[in-house]
């Protein structure tokens, strides 16, 4: 039996539709999360657990993260900025007030992308004086799906583009 096409390593992705969430706005015990023990491709995601929130809601630092207009317009230049640096060819990237869902193509691995647009959009906000906590804005990880074909990467464009609800302001 062959692995399923995620898995394979016989080729060169054309791009990765990557994730990432601003701290404390999604937390396990919700719907639809994944963790580190749940956490294979193709299973069903966490079951809502309402204690399991609870707890999560608990162990917080610092605030929940939102990110109002002009941060969203900073973390879309931050990204931006960073592909046309890096060389990497942006395809689709929406900014929302609790997530931000880019598609690119790049030569290397997607954490290190992921890395490098959570950093660079954090010095962005610092540097606009629209972040001024020593502590990251954003929630650890994020999610780094492969795009192997030409089909992948239209659909992920897409789903960036139009499925994310209502233009936000």
């Amino acid at each position: 039996m062959k692995p399923p096409k995620e898995f394979r390593d016989e080729h060169i992705p054309v791009g990765y539709l990557i994730t990432f969430r601003s701290y404390g706005t999604w937390l396990h015990g919700k719907r639809g999360s994944v963790d580190r023990f749940h956490n294979t491709y193709g299973t069903p995601t966490l079951p809502p657990d309402e204690a399991r929130w609870r707890y999560n809601r608990s162990a917080l630092v610092q605030p929940t993260v939102e990110l109002i207009a002009r941060q969203r317009e900073l973390v879309e230049q931050a990204i931006r900025e960073t592909c046309g640096i890096r060389k990497w060819s942006l395809w689709a990237v929406n900014v929302r007030t609790n997530h931000i869902h880019t598609v690119v193509t790049a030569n290397c691995k997607p954490d290190r992308v992921l890395n490098a647009f959570k950093a660079n959009s954090t010095r962005q906000l610092r540097e606009a004086r629209c972040w001024d906590s020593e502590r990251s804005p954003w929630a650890h990880g994020g999610s780094k799906r492969y795009l192997w074909t030409e089909e992948q990467l239209v659909n992920a464009c897409a789903y960036v583009q139009d499925d994310q609800g209502e233009p936000l302001n």
